[in-house]
């Protein structure tokens, strides 16, 4: 063991909210400037080029969720695994698994590259795009998949940093990639007039600029996950680690994405305007799930580090704790755009009938959108925990399978309808979730601690147990 300190980052006596909300501040910064990339072509080009064009950026939105998903629940899963190493004392684990992260971010970074530039005009015919967008959508899609490898390798060299707690210098450098994706945009669209291929471009180099960034500081890093690239080898133990939790991760999200392009394919049934409006609309979606997604990467760090530790009362701590911060969060921000959503909309589109439909969407998705909190938060407990496949299957079922019937056999007579499914889909989740994770947590963990919450540590060789158990993964 390399560490005195099982787990240094992680909370001690008191200032659990606190310091939950410190380590979830970055990242929530870091998904808001990301998001701005594309926010701010879908508003350059819906203020400056018009609603077409707009509507073919907006398509675009679940076709890139699809695609890249998959790769980044591997992040996920080292990100787990460097954690509970760490939790563990283990730093030879952690060299290793580092390396091993280095290895599979190359190697996701080329096969994403390829399946954006071949796939980009099937996916979005797939998707049923109106022919008056399909030519400038599939041009977009075709130069923003070259950004993908920078985007792969910022969220793998993310989750490494994530793990000891450093979630401050991906969100610097995600700054410096936005403020570059809004210098860009402005010049070659306003100044040099291009359309679509202009916010592309700037996004693309934007997402250059923070990969860069990031790997400059882990190559530099002291201590056991520093990145040293001619060292960069697969270890087979660290890798299956990583894709057992990983892959589940990533196939949840992928399918949960399909959905999502399901979805995109009936809004698109209901002509450009309705694509502007929902493309505006869901940008606000997007931002809320920014606070959730930081509050499930809190409960996969600290949780699994807590358990490499063998604190496992302070897993359930720290897992509910993660949940009502998030749900929370969330709906103070839905609440206050579902208040002005007129105001916010026309950020994006001026167009009166496109802000009916950004207006529509906000009310019915939007003003609820807190309660997908539940599932996101239990799922990330219990994948810090080992178990990658229930969330997976809960997931699917619940979410993927029903928005596909409610598309497909349901068939939405109007849009409002079609927007329904989110809430449905949410509570339905949610619950089965829930019991989920009581159900796992019991199992991992042991029954609920009688004693002071406050200092729930487990008898010694408990203790001792856990701690092999994570050092060896």
């Amino acid at each position: 063991m390399t560490q005195s300190n099982p787990y240094p980052y992680l909370p001690g006596k008191g200032a659990l909210t606190a310091r939950l909300i410190r380590f979830a501040l970055p990242i929530i910064g870091s998904g808001v400037v990301q998001q701005s990339f594309n926010s701010v072509d879908v508003a350059v080009v819906g203020q400056f080029v018009g609603d077409h064009a707009l509507a073919a950026v907006g398509a675009n939105g679940p076709v890139i969720s699809l695609i890249v998903t998959l790769f980044m629940g591997i992040a996920l899963g080292a990100n787990v695994v460097i954690s509970r190493y760490l939790g563990a004392g283990n730093g030879e684990g952690v060299r290793r698994a580092v390396a091993t992260q280095g290895i599979m971010a190359l190697i996701c970074s080329v096969i994403l590259l390829l399946t954006g530039v071949l796939s980009a005009r099937p996916l979005l015919e797939m998707l049923d795009t109106p022919a008056e967008v399909i030519d400038a959508a599939t041009l977009y899609l075709k130069i923003y998949a070259l950004g993908f490898p920078a985007m792969l390798i910022y969220n793998f060299v993310s989750a490494v940093l994530r793990s000891v707690g450093d979630t401050t210098r991906p969100f610097y450098w995600l700054i410096g990639g936005g403020l570059v994706n809004v210098a860009l945009n402005l010049w070659l669209v306003l100044s040099l007039g291009m359309g679509v291929e202009g916010v592309a471009i700037a996004t693309v180099t934007s997402n250059v600029v923070a990969a860069a960034g990031v790997t400059w500081n882990l190559c530099h890093e002291k201590g056991d996950i520093r990145l040293h690239l001619r060292r960069l080898r697969l270890y087979a133990s660290e890798l299956r680690s990583m894709i057992a939790i990983g892959i589940p991760a990533g196939l949840q999200g992928s399918v949960f994405a399909l959905s999502n392009v399901i979805i995109q394919s009936a809004i698109n049934g209901f002509g450009p305007k309705a694509m502007a409006g929902s493309a505006a609309a869901v940008i606000f979606e997007i931002y809320a799930y920014f606070i959730v997604s930081a509050l499930v990467q809190a409960a996969l760090t600290f949780v699994s580090a807590a358990y490499g530790a063998g604190h496992t009362e302070l897993c359930r701590r720290l897992m509910w704790r993660c949940m009502w911060i998030g749900g929370a969060g969330c709906a103070a921000l839905n609440l206050t755009v579902a208040t002005f959503p007129d105001f916010f909309a026309s950020f994006f589109t001026t167009d009166s009938q496109a802000l009916a439909f950004a207006k529509e969407r906000i009310h019915i998705v939007l003003m609820i959108q807190f309660i997908a909190t539940s599932y996101e938060v239990a799922a990330g407990g219990m994948r810090a925990l080992g178990y990658s496949l229930t969330p997976m299957f809960i997931t699917i079922l619940g979410t993927c399978v029903v928005r596909v019937v409610w598309v497909k056999v349901i068939v939405p007579s109007s849009f409002g309808m079609l927007m329904q499914v989110y809430p449905i889909t949410w509570l339905i989740t949610g619950t089965t979730m829930l019991i989920a994770w009581r159900i796992v947590s019991r199992r991992v963990l042991g029954p609920a601690a009688s004693c002071n919450p406050k200092h729930p540590f487990l008898e010694k060789n408990k203790i001792m147990k856990i701690q092999e158990r994570s050092a060896k993964l």
